[in-house]
């Protein structure tokens, strides 16, 4: 007879397969690809009043929009570029989100300039390591906390915007600068080992 091994995942993590694959295999894993740092911030501004699952189901439809998170190429976007993606249906057709999109790579190009990787820029809020929280369930996780506040308050000075607190600790939360797997997720200590950082 065999055993039966339950897996115990995050409580948000267990509500759909598209959740539960990016749960598994994205949230929280470190990420210093400059591409793909880019192209979470602008999808986490896209969330704003949205589930993540709704963002989720449109990825990869942002990402053929958007020339693939090109910064460069979306940095010049034009007013008719806009136009047309106000017209496209696999993204979210907000004015203010796809408009966002445009100045935070403009903004973005500007980080890299002066940093070198918006990844170096980035990870400097958390001293280059994943934060390790330990929770116990999800009703203990914060929606915002100082680094975020700090963060947030940085990228709009650079002219970021749909870059509030509660976005940037959503963004910090999936790019992996703090692991907040519940203390019972299989996924909370391979992240840990992933990345080396002490629990």
């Amino acid at each position: 007879m065999y055993e039966t091994i339950e897996i115990h995942r995050c409580g948000w993590g267990i509500k759909e397969p598209l959740l539960q694959l990016y749960h598994d295999t994205e949230w929280g894993v470190p990420k210093h690809d400059d591409r793909r740092l880019f192209e979470d911030i602008v999808l986490d501004g896209a969330q704003a009043g949205l589930s993540w699952a709704t963002v989720l189901r449109k990825r990869e439809n942002y990402r053929k929009a958007f020339n693939n998170f090109d910064a460069a190429k979306i940095a010049r976007y034009s007013e008719r570029k806009i136009q047309s993606l106000l017209k496209d249906e696999g993204i979210i057709r907000n004015r203010l989100k796809v408009e966002s999109a445009v100045k935070n790579a403009r903004a973005f190009l500007k980080v890299r300039e002066e940093f070198g990787t918006f990844d170096a820029y980035l990870w400097r809020f958390v001293g280059g390591k994943t934060i390790v929280n330990r929770w116990n369930s999800l009703s203990e996780i914060p929606v915002r906390t100082e680094v975020s506040d700090a963060l947030s308050a940085d990228l709009r000075k650079r002219g970021f915007t749909f870059v509030g607190s509660t976005i940037c600790y959503a963004f910090m939360q999936a790019v992996g600068m703090v692991n907040d797997h519940t203390v019972k997720c299989f996924r909370r200590m391979e992240i840990v080992q992933l990345s080396n950082t002490p629990s």
